[in-house]
């Protein structure tokens, strides 16, 4: 019995590097050269495997492509969350949030899959189920500093439709933008408007302290 726990203990740890191995080729192929250039021979002769292989894992080079895409999302709710608990009032930790989501937009990898790559690489219908996630995270966000009362009650999905809507289509303007960083900053100080309106910062001090883990 202890033996076949360690056999297929090892095949999926096999499995698990062979797939880890084939998406960070695809990564970074679709970052260097683009979706539409990379060619599924070349993402297999990066990561040491066969076309075999690559297909007993991945359907199409579409596929895998998402598999990136979703990767990247989770880094992003991570660095999303991160800024958030780094503040002791949940709403400073829902700007910071929005704030570093849009910082990400100059990172190079991040525009390329995320904000150049993916929409004609997935469609916006599957991109959005993947964000699903980080607007998810977004939303409770809100209900914390609701919670809190950092800021007035208000129905959670408008209000996280809208302002989560705003920050990606305003990501994109950056990563297209011939001047970035003057388009980041732009965002940035427009955001801040937003959040302020959004605040009514006349609202009562928070009781933030156990719950900006939530988010």
């Amino acid at each position: 019995m202890a033996g076949n726990t360690s056999v297929r203990r090892s095949q999926h740890e096999r499995t698990k590097a062979t797939m880890g191995a084939l998406v960070a080729a695809a990564r970074e192929l679709f970052v260097a050269e683009g979706f539409s250039a990379t060619a599924v021979d070349a993402i297999c002769a990066r990561a040491g495997v066969t076309r075999g292989a690559f297909y007993h894992h991945f359907s199409n080079k579409e596929h895998i492509f998402r598999e990136v895409y979703a990767a990247d999302q989770k880094d992003l709710a991570l660095i999303v969350r991160q800024a958030f608990q780094a503040q002791p009032d949940p709403w400073d930790g829902m700007s910071a949030g929005c704030r570093r989501l849009l910082e990400a937009s100059l990172e190079p990898a991040v525009r390329q899959i995320t904000l150049v790559e993916a929409p004609g690489a997935l469609g916006w219908s599957a991109m959005r189920d993947i964000q699903a996630g980080c607007k998810e995270q977004m939303r409770r966000g809100l209900a914390i500093a609701i919670e809190a009362g950092c800021i007035p009650d208000r129905p959670l999905d408008p209000a996280t439709s809208l302002l989560y809507g705003g920050i990606c289509e305003s990501a994109l303007d950056i990563a297209r933008a011939s001047d970035q960083r003057a388009a980041l900053e732009g965002s940035l100080a427009e955001l801040d408007l937003v959040l302020a309106g959004v605040a009514h910062r006349s609202a009562p001090g928070c009781a933030h302290s156990e719950r900006r883990g939530a988010v």
